[in-house]
């Protein structure tokens, strides 16, 4: 949905589709090494984002499919079959919880945290390597230019920002 901000800056220069561009190709970069990652460890990409939102869950948070439908932006009978296989292969389980049993908490099984870690640690490693420059194309895709907004934002930059983030 787009919406409308009366006080935003409505012109975009070929550098702003750039910059856009740039975005979208460094996240799909990182996104593409995710779902090989995911594949080579016997997971679909949908199955290992799961787990790691389930693992990731903010605090106060209950591990329920409805959460995880919402933390994952899909409907909640995907969610239901995503677990269903997760569980089929020994990663996720179920547990009944309340007075009448019909709350459904899940949780990670020791196989499931043990792929979910190696995984994680892998996806740790490939980002402190194409980070900066995901880093990068984000700040350059936000660049906050005068007139586009009631209040001027600054960030400081270090060195190796500039050096590696031209403005």
């Amino acid at each position: 949905m787009v919406r409308y901000n009366p006080f935003m800056n409505h012109t975009l220069t070929l550098a702003d589709y750039e910059a856009l561009a740039e975005l979208r190709y460094q996240i799909r970069r990182f996104l593409h090494f995710s779902e090989e990652a995911s594949r080579t460890a016997g997971l679909e990409p949908r199955q290992h984002q799961l787990m790691l939102a389930l693992k990731g869950l903010p605090k106060g948070a209950r591990p329920r499919i409805g959460e995880l439908a919402e933390r994952l932006q899909i409907r909640h009978h995907s969610t239901v079959e995503l677990v269903n296989r997760l569980s089929a292969a020994g990663h996720v389980r179920r547990q009944r919880t309340g007075k009448d049993r019909r709350e459904v908490l899940l949780s990670l099984t020791p196989s499931g945290e043990k792929v979910l870690r190696e995984l994680s640690l892998h996806h740790r490693a490939e980002l402190r390597v194409q980070g900066p420059a995901l880093i990068c194309a984000l700040r350059r895709a936000i660049q906050i230019n005068k007139g586009d907004c009631l209040v001027s934002k600054t960030t400081s930059r270090t060195r190796r920002d500039r050096k590696a983030c031209p403005k």
